[in-house]
């Protein structure tokens, strides 16, 4: 039996997860496969019970093939098709948020999306926090079933969450070379019935018997761009010798268990914590990948054998960052070391206003106009910022939470530097206030771990803040190296 994972009370999906992003490779030439043609080749999946997929707005006709085989497999089959939305970062409207989500509905022929899944490439742009609300609503609505995020890191995870969001869900990198996924991330999603689905447990297919005892490959022998994401993940991780201890292990472990390497690093990655399901990409059409992922479910690991595996990956270097870092802040660590080929630039978020010799910011908050001041000044290459609240237009954002405020006033900082020319790492100074008693400890640690690198000079006050909303007010000063 293929065991299953409740994602939610009305969504059940199998424990591995087949997908499709192979599809947009199989078509990169410009080339369309041909939807009922490749339809049918999904068919084996289910019948051998995996019957969950994977896809995205960007992986070429993978939304339109897995809609031809939910309109032609009938109900008796009932796949659970999730996909992505990766839009463009900027400003987004209610009506743009509603039309792409009728665009997976018609591609998928489905009158409800099972799992919409959201990408932010940054979090100094509040839009991200729009988008998931206006997600929200259409949720609510019936347009979608249950919504979830892809390479959210666990501070903005748990800024959504403690601003009502709905999140059941969150898929990001997560293997035996990369495990950002265990420890702080893993916590909160138990904490909070939040399912890790990870994908990349292969590593591209580098975690498999091709590559044990070979010779370090170049980046530019790299066959795909799958594989050359991943080898700068075992760069990263300390390098090809590091990595063939690991597989030297996992080839022992096969041995024991008669299982392929491949299925063996699927099976450790299950057994973590919070995991919902690993993703397995495929080609469709061969089925030889259907047997070996069944046969994820024909065994167990021993606990000497995972205390084996977890020592392998222990000599690894840590993957710098939390999760989806990759995405957003160096080392790149995608197929071109940059985001050369997902976005052309990221917009700046506040427009700057000259007055005398001085460049104000301003984040239109009501008390900005009330109150007659600017959230951001520049003054030759100094930076002074105001002190910053958990506020996004009218609304407070996570409330009763002041690890999310402190977050999100330190996003609205880096939001106002980077209109301003400067960076989060130019900041010299900040001041924190924080409510007598009321979480000081969860906004001091929030401060920790966007400034550790930083160092800034630092103090922090209780204060009696204005709005009872509030727990955390920060403020901050910047010289621009």
């Amino acid at each position: 039996m293929i065991e299953t994972h409740k994602l939610s009370t009305d969504l059940e999906i199998s424990r591995a997860i087949t997908g499709l992003w192979q599809i947009a490779d199989m078509e990169k030439d410009g080339s369309t496969l041909d939807p009922i043609a490749t339809s049918k080749m999904m068919g084996p999946y289910v019948d051998a019970g995996l019957f969950t997929f994977d896809m995205a707005d960007h992986y070429g006709s993978a939304e339109i093939i897995a809609g031809e085989y939910k309109k032609s497999s009938g109900a008796q089959n009932n796949p659970k098709l999730l996909t992505k939305w990766v839009p463009k970062p900027g400003p987004v409207s209610r009506e743009q948020v509603r039309s792409a989500v009728e665009e997976r509905l018609k591609r998928l022929q489905s009158t409800k999306v099972d799992l919409l899944q959201y990408h932010a490439w940054t979090f100094a742009n509040p839009y991200w926090l729009d988008t998931l609300i206006y997600l929200q609503e259409l949720k609510e609505e019936g347009l979608i079933g249950e919504l979830g995020t892809t390479n959210f890191d666990t501070a903005h995870l748990r800024i959504a969450k403690s601003t009502g969001i709905d999140i059941v869900s969150n898929q990001f990198s997560y293997s035996l070379v990369d495990p950002r996924g265990s420890g702080k991330m893993a916590d909160y999603c138990a904490e909070n019935s939040i399912s890790i689905l990870a994908y990349g447990t292969l590593c591209g297919g580098f975690i498999s018997k091709k590559w044990l005892g070979k010779a370090e490959p170049k980046q530019n022998e790299l066959a795909n761009w799958s594989l050359m994401k991943y080898k700068r993940f075992i760069d990263a991780a300390g390098g090809w010798a590091k990595f063939q201890n690991l597989l030297a292990v996992l080839d022992q472990t096969s041995k024991e268990t008669d299982r392929s390497i491949a299925t063996i690093a699927s099976k450790f990655q299950l057994a973590q914590k919070a995991v919902g399901a690993v993703i397995i990409g495929a080609r469709l059409g061969e089925n030889s990948h259907v047997a070996d992922t069944a046969s994820l479910f024909t065994f167990d690991l021993s606990e000497k054998q995972l205390n084996t595996i977890q020592a392998a990956i222990d000599q690894l270097d840590p993957i710098p960052g939390d999760c989806g870092d990759e995405y957003r802040k160096p080392p790149y660590l995608t197929a071109s070391g940059d985001l050369s080929h997902h976005l052309e630039k990221i917009p700046l978020v506040y427009e700057a206003t000259k007055m005398g010799n001085n460049l104000h910011i301003n984040s239109g908050t009501p008390w900005e106009s009330l109150a007659g001041y600017s959230r951001a000044v520049k003054v030759g290459n100094r930076v002074i910022l105001s002190g910053t609240t958990a506020t996004h237009g009218e609304k407070v954002v996570g409330v009763n939470d002041p690890i999310a405020q402190a977050h999100f006033a330190i996003d609205k900082i880096e939001a106002s530097l980077e209109s301003l020319g400067a960076k989060l790492s130019d900041v010299v100074r900040t001041r924190i206030f924080v409510r007598q008693s009321e979480g000081w400890e969860g906004a001091i640690l929030a401060h920790g771990e966007r400034f550790k690198d930083i160092s800034p000079a630092n103090t922090t006050f209780f204060a009696n803040l204005i709005g009872d909303e509030y727990l955390v007010e920060i403020e901050a000063e910047a010289e621009i190296q």
